[in-house]
C-alpha cells in the first residue's frame, strides 16, 4: 500500500469510531511515524505546485492533513524534555541533525521546528521562531526573528520572511488549503499572511500588510480586484480605503478598512531586498 492509502484507511476507521487513542496499536502508530517521517523528507507535502505560478497551479493534498490530525487523535499527550525543561505534548521536538548536513542552520534558545516539519537545504531560522508540523520551507529560506510559520504553510525557496512575521496554518481554525507563498518573496516586517492566502513569485510586500482572502488586493497591474491571491511580481503594501459604514453616525469623520495596493516591482525595489550569500557561504 502507498503512504497516501494507509493514512486513508486510518483515518476511515478514525471516522468510523473504528480506532482511537486508546486502541491504536504499534503497527497505526509506525504509520503515523512513517508519515511524519515523510513530511520531514520533503517526500510528501500539504501541497503541491502541479502546473504554473498562481492559484490554479497548486493542488491541495487533503490526505496530507487528515494524516497530521491523526497524529493528534491517534496520541497521547505525555510529557518530554528539551533543553531541561519538560514540556507536554502529542509530538516531540524534529530531530535536526540533518540540518547542518544541508547547510542549514538554527541560532540557539528559541528556534523550534515540530515533528513533520521540513526544512530545505541553506535555511536560516533566527531565534525566537517557530515552524510547526505539516509545513514545508524551501532551500535558501530565512525565518527570522520573532517569525511563526503555521501548519502546512508551504514557503518557497528564497523567501524572506521578515522579523515578526505571522504564516497561518490550516489546522486551527480549519481552513480548506494552506497559506502558499511562492519562490523569491520577501514579505516585510510584521506581515501577516493567513487563511490559505497565496502569494505569487518574485512579489515584494511591504512592512506590517496583512494579507488575507476577507481583505482586497487592488491590482493596479491588471486594473482589477481580487480576492485571497497576490499575483507575481508585484511590489505590494497596504492603504485605506471608505469601508460601508463610512456614514455611521458613530463615525463622524469617516470609517476606513484596510486594502492591498499591488504595483509593478522596480529594480529598485528589488536591489533593497536582495539577499546576502554572505550569510550562506
Amino acid at each position: 500500500m502507498s503512504m497516501q492509502s494507509d493514512i486513508d484507511d486510518l483515518w476511515q476507521r478514525y471516522q468510523d469510531d473504528a480506532l482511537s487513542v486508546t486502541t491504536a496499536g504499534s503497527e497505526e502508530l509506525a504509520t503515523l511515524d512513517a508519515f511524519l517521517e515523510a513530511l520531514e523528507g520533503g517526500e510528501v507535502r500539504a501541497a503541491e505546485q502541479t502546473g504554473g505560478s498562481g492559484p490554479d497551479g497548486w493542488e491541495v493534498n487533503e490526505w496530507v492533513k487528515q494524516g497530521i490530525l491523526l497524529n493528534f487523535g491517534l496520541r497521547e499527550t505525555e510529557g518530554r524534555e528539551h533543553g531541561g525543561v519538560t514540556y507536554y505534548d502529542v509530538l516531540p521536538l524534529r530531530e535536526t541533525a540533518d540540518l547542518g548536513e544541508r547547510g542549514t542552520r538554527n541560532t540557539p534558545d528559541g528556534t523550534v521546528v515540530r515533528r513533520g516539519a521540513y526544512l530545505g537545504r541553506d535555511c536560516i531560522m533566527m531565534s525566537p521562531s517557530f515552524v510547526n508540523v505539516g509545513a514545508h520551507v524551501g532551500d535558501g529560506t530565512l525565518v527570522d526573528s520573532c517569525d511563526t510559520v503555521g501548519s502546512c504553510a508551504q514557503i518557497g525557496e528564497n523567501v524572506k520572511l521578515g522579523a515578526n512575521t505571522l504564516v497561518g496554518g490550516v489546522l486551527e481554525p480549519v481552513e480548506d488549503a494552506p497559506v502558499i507563498i511562492e519562490d523569491n518573496v520577501s514579505l516585510g516586517a510584521g506581515c501577516r499572511v493567513t487563511s490559505g492566502f497565496h502569494v505569487g513569485e518574485n512579489t515584494v510586500v511591504g512592512e506590517n500588510t496583512l494579507l488575507s482572502p476577507r481583505i482586497p488586493v487592488y491590482d493596479l497591474v491588471e486594473e482589477e480586484v481580487v480576492y485571497g491571491h497576490l499575483p507575481a511580481n508585484r511590489r505590494a503594501f497596504t492603504r485605506y480605503v471608505e469601508s460601508s459604514i463610512g456614514d455611521h453616525d458613530l463615525f463622524a469623520g469617516g470609517a476606513f478598512k484596510p486594502a492591498v495596493v499591488a504595483l509593478d516591482i522596480e529594480e529598485e525595489t528589488l536591489d533593497k531586498t536582495r539577499r546576502e550569500e554572505a550569510l550562506r557561504e
